[in-house]
């Protein structure tokens, strides 16, 4: 019997391809390196497996669990909000009031100034030159004083 021929008792199995799912991240590329290297099993029932080695994929790192938080702190960190917004609302409405007093202040000032000038322009504007007291219009005076004296 030469090396070529098999004996009878041997079957050859064929290798069936494998479906490989496409991975859910992206393909990085890699640099080739040399071709892996094959490899043959002897199974139990006396068959020969002959194939690539799969190394396996290093799993990732676990990811930790975080310590839960207490309900303690959240209500502090909650109340700790709550009150830095009424102060902050606080110190806006103190800020509003202020800002509404000098606003009707001036206000009540430019009513004060208008009107004081409307005042002083009746007492000393359009009518001329009063010296204060009454005007008297002396040639009136005179011809009424020679109707009555006679």
């Amino acid at each position: 019997m030469s090396h070529l021929e098999r004996p009878a008792d041997v079957e050859v199995h064929h290798p069936q391809p494998i479906t490989v799912h496409p991975p859910a991240a992206p393909l990085v590329p890699v640099q080739p390196g040399p071709p892996p290297a094959v490899q043959s099993i002897v199974l139990p029932d006396g068959r020969v497996v002959t194939g690539y080695a799969l190394t396996s994929a290093s799993a990732p790192a676990p990811v930790q669990a975080r310590p839960a938080v207490s309900r303690t702190a959240v209500n502090i960190a909650l109340g700790g909000i709550g009150f830095g917004a009424v102060c902050g609302g606080l110190l806006l409405l103190t800020s509003f009031i202020a800002a509404l007093t000098a606003f009707i202040t001036q206000l009540i000032i430019l009513a004060a100034v208008i009107f004081g000038g409307w005042i002083a322009v009746q007492v000393f504007g359009a009518t001329g030159h009063r010296s204060g007291g009454t005007t008297v219009n002396i040639r009136k005076a005179v011809i009424k004083r020679s109707h009555f004296h006679g």
